[in-house]
């Protein structure tokens, strides 16, 4: 008996003092999902399976690949920053980190930024409103408004890219439509071409003093809606124009400079607003060869046309990179569930899916009245969020549906991302795109515009992901292999 007791003893001990093999853990894809039934950016998780498991609705990769994703993100206008530096520095902090931070917010990384004033800025101005460049300096209205908020953005991701495009010219630069008589407004007029060599050194210092003080400008456009004459503030720019400036000037002055910096041709509509021949505006200075050889790339806005436009560009010019700049929300056209549907799929899908290296939308922050903006502006536009200019708290801020565009691509797409092709199941009103991080994981972005669920196995060489996509919804989802 006591020595059965014994060995009963040992072996408990030996029990006891066995190291026991941990659970393995379980990989799981993260989801967010915005849709019409109410779901704000709602996360969640699903399991990974063995890719043999998903027998139905698989989308599987097809060995090829497409372009690299710089970002995403929102115009940071005047009008922006005046709102943001109406919060407390708390509040404000918390907001940029919510939109800037990859880790604690959607991790924003691209950004659209005027050179000069616009429509959404407090006056009227450049950087030399003096005629002679001698008078160049930075405007005391950058300084007040626009340096104090890309300090926070860059303190939160120093990995910000910016675009940047001018409304206006300097005054003293414009002239009439016969070329030659002064003109005195900052809304149409040209860019006489006797100052291209001054415009062109222009561009050069404003890009070399936002550098140093370390906000990098990746790319510029030469005008913002080049074919816009009514903004509150615009210059006429036709494609001859621009070719000219670009091969007689720009480009030259850039690499004199030794600047990076990328040149946008373009920077407008689908439509070309309907103007006789400037239609394939930007094809025409591709095809210019002085021209072409100083240009990276067209920028686009979706006031008019329709996304297909691209296809064509894209074809005839597949080395020549393409960016969306603009597009905006306002009283004209906004009902949360419809924006955020179609600029998804035209916007963002459309963009990407043709190619597209980034997109910006237009202001980040306006107050509930739209404001502040100028005379001759868009009275009616909405931003990415509003805020209620009676007490500028981060309780009253109003995200709207650009706010949940620029944040899915942005949370789950890493600078970087390369489109990856894919084959398999398809349906009508569903829309999907995959890609691989720099990291190596996995993303992928779902547009469901149907009444009902809709589902999804994503296989890729490790694993399968199962998504369900709620009636229209929008949905990312990131995974580790």
């Amino acid at each position: 008996m006591n020595a059965l007791l014994s060995l009963l003893l040992l072996a408990l001990s030996a029990c006891q003092g066995a190291v026991r093999p941990e659970p393995e853990p379980v990989a799981e894809a993260t989801v967010y999902t915005t849709s019409a039934g109410g779901l704000r950016f709602a996360e969640s998780r699903v399991p990974l399976m063995r890719p043999g498991t998903a027998a139905a609705y698989r989308v599987l990769l097809n060995g090829k690949s497409f372009q690299s994703v710089d970002g995403f993100g929102l115009a940071i206008t005047q009008a922006s920053c005046y709102n943001l530096l109406k919060m407390s520095p708390v509040d404000r902090t918390a907001f940029l980190t919510e939109v800037f931070d990859r880790e604690r917010g959607m991790g924003s990384s691209l950004i659209r930024v005027c050179i000069g004033g616009s429509d959404f800025s407090m006056d009227e101005f450049t950087w030399c409103d003096e005629p002679g460049l001698e008078h160049f300096a930075v405007h005391p209205l950058d300084e007040q408004y626009l340096f104090p908020v890309l300090d926070e953005i860059f303190a939160i991701n120093p990995d910000v890219q910016i675009i940047a495009s001018p409304w206006s010219a300097p005054l003293w630069m414009k002239v009439g439509e016969d070329g030659r008589t002064p003109h005195n407004q900052w809304f149409a007029g040209h860019l006489g071409e006797a100052y291209y060599q001054d415009y062109a050194k222009y561009f050069v210092r404003w890009i070399q003093e936002m550098e140093r003080r370390g906000y990098p400008i990746m790319a510029v456009t030469l005008q913002n809606e080049p074919l816009n004459r009514g903004n509150s503030m615009s210059t006429y720019m036709s494609w001859q124009e621009q070719s000219n400036f670009i091969k007689w000037a720009i480009g030259p002055a850039f690499a004199a400079a030794g600047l990076k910096t990328k040149v946008l041709v373009f920077d407008h509509n689908y439509s070309y607003d309907g103007d006789s021949g400037q239609q394939d505006y930007p094809v025409h200075i591709f095809e210019d060869p002085e021209a072409g050889r100083y240009v990276q790339g067209s920028a686009w806005h979706n006031y008019g046309g329709n996304v297909s436009v691209l296809d064509g560009v894209h074809a005839r010019f597949p080395d020549k990179e393409i960016y969306f700049t603009e597009a905006s929300i306002g009283t004209w056209n906004y009902s949360f569930e419809d924006c955020l549907i179609n600029d998804f799929r035209d916007v963002f899908l459309g963009t990407l899916g043709r190619w597209g290296k980034g997109v910006t939308l237009w202001n980040l922050m306006l107050d509930y009245q739209g404001k502040p903006f100028r005379p001759r502006g868009c009275s009616t536009c909405y931003g990415a969020v509003s805020i209620d200019a009676s007490d500028y708290s981060l309780n009253s801020v109003v995200r709207n549906s650009h706010y949940y565009d620029v944040a899915h691509c942005s949370k789950v797409l890493q600078p970087g991302a390369v489109r990856l092709g894919t084959s398999g199941y398809s349906a009508a009103g569903l829309t999907y795109q995959l890609y691989r991080n720099p990291d190596g994981s996995y993303a992928a972005l779902i547009l469901n515009e149907t009444g009902s669920d809709a589902l999804l196995n994503f296989v890729t060489d490790s694993y399968a992901v199962a998504c369900r996509i709620p009636p229209r919804a929008i949905q990312s989802v990131t995974w580790s292999e």
